[in-house]
């Protein structure tokens, strides 16, 4: 009998066991709790990984360092509102990507560096507010072909349209019908003959070119320490900026340098022949000392009439625009000595602000502008980077050095 109480006894104390030791290992019990865990940390990986992911926008706006005073006005005579005051803000960015918008951009002329540059400039500009360019045109100085261009561009009913009329007379029906059409027209430095702002464009954009007109002016003035004879090659068509830089450098010379004469005045309607033009102004004045081009252009064709004429070492080349082959001869030390520099990316920025402000419905100045720019031998590497935010071509910084 105390041998089956005694069995009994062990058997209770081995099921007992038992029964602690599968407890204490069941899955099923309060220890599995912290499995949870790494499904949360999963969760939160995600969150993170979707916030990083999400497009990060930041206000559209210019910023240029400048002590020097927009001397332009308008094409209406309107004062110039300073290029540095526009934004985009977050919020107007973001309402104007919900609109999907498209933009057109009909240039007067696309094979130099300041057409080039300013396209670029409102092409990555629309690009951060969501705009889509749908088409950019070059009409080659022609005016017959921009209105073809104009009107090809208004059959994909682009939203904006950035353009410069190669003549504000011809052009004017054709960018008329784009207005009536509802497209928002933001126009660079000058406006078709009979438009109104509000009315049939957003804005006007420029350079200070009666600025860019002193500046180079100033250039001539000091190398040729205010005395000499020079000669002045103008655009001779009805172009306000060109007509503006050719008052302005005119006008410095009577009052600043009253002892600098202009002895001949000759001008061209087509860039490509201002070597004919200059070389004939050379050979009827012997003793220049000194030639204004209106743009970098006309000054290539200036100064191979001038070295063809062996006077490169000895007589002074100013213009306004920085293109690359000036750029290049002011940094030898040629007889380019140095320009007005407009800043066209930044005026393509400035473009494509005013044209999200018409998108959301808020006023805009009729007329704005952006500093000009002194560009001389011992600051053409810097002031490159400033018009073109990049570096100066290779050739310029080695000549630099």
């Amino acid at each position: 009998m105390k041998m089956k109480q005694s069995l009994f006894l062990l058997i209770g104390i081995v099921l007992l066991f038992s029964v602690i030791v599968s407890g204490c290992g069941n899955p099923n019990n309060e220890g599995t709790e912290p499995s949870a865990a790494p499904s949360n940390q999963q969760e939160s990986t995600t969150d993170s990984e979707s916030n990083a992911s999400e497009e990060i926008i930041e206000p559209i706006k210019i910023n240029i360092q400048s002590d020097r005073p927009v001397l332009s006005t308008g094409p209406n005579g309107n004062t110039a509102t300073a290029a540095t005051t526009l934004e985009l803000t977050v919020e107007d960015i973001k309402k104007i990507k919900e609109g999907n918008y498209t933009a057109a951009i009909a240039l007067h002329f696309a094979g130099n560096d300041w057409s080039s540059t300013q396209a670029r400039g409102l092409q990555e500009t629309f690009a951060k507010m969501g705009i889509e360019v749908v088409a950019v045109t070059d009409a080659n100085f022609k005016s017959e072909k921009q209105v073809s261009d104009i009107e090809t561009v208004l059959a994909k009913n682009p939203d904006i349209m950035v353009s410069i009329p190669v003549d504000p007379v011809s052009t004017a029906p054709a960018y008329k019908k784009a207005a009536e059409q509802g497209v928002k027209l933001v126009f660079m430095d000058n406006i078709p003959q009979g438009f109104k702002h509000n009315e049939d464009f957003v804005s006007i954009v420029s350079a200070d070119n009666y600025g860019n007109g002193v500046v180079a002016a100033e250039i001539m003035g000091e190398h040729l320490a205010g005395k000499g004879k020079i000669g002045v090659l103008y655009f001779d068509a009805d172009f306000f900026v060109t007509n503006q830089r050719t008052e302005a450098f005119e006008k410095t010379i009577a009052e600043k340098y009253p002892d600098i004469e202009i002895i001949e005045r000759s001008g061209f309607t087509d860039a490509n022949d201002t070597f004919s033009v200059a070389n004939a102004m050379l050979t009827k004045h012997s003793d220049l000392d000194g030639i204004f081009a209106v743009w970098d252009l006309p000054a290539e064709g200036v100064l191979s009439a001038v070295r063809q004429a062996g006077r490169e070492d000895d007589l002074v080349i100013t213009t306004i625009d920085l293109g690359k082959n000036a750029a290049l001869n002011i940094a030898k030390g040629g007889a380019i000595k140095g320009l007005g520099a407009q800043r066209p990316y930044d005026q393509g920025v400035a473009e494509a602000i005013l044209a999200g402000y018409s998108l959301l419905g808020k006023e805009t100045p009729p007329y704005v502008a952006l500093p000009a720019l002194k560009v001389v031998e011992s600051n053409v590497q810097d002031a490159w980077k400033q018009v073109y935010y990049q570096d100066a071509p290779q050739e310029i910084q080695e000549a630099v050095k």
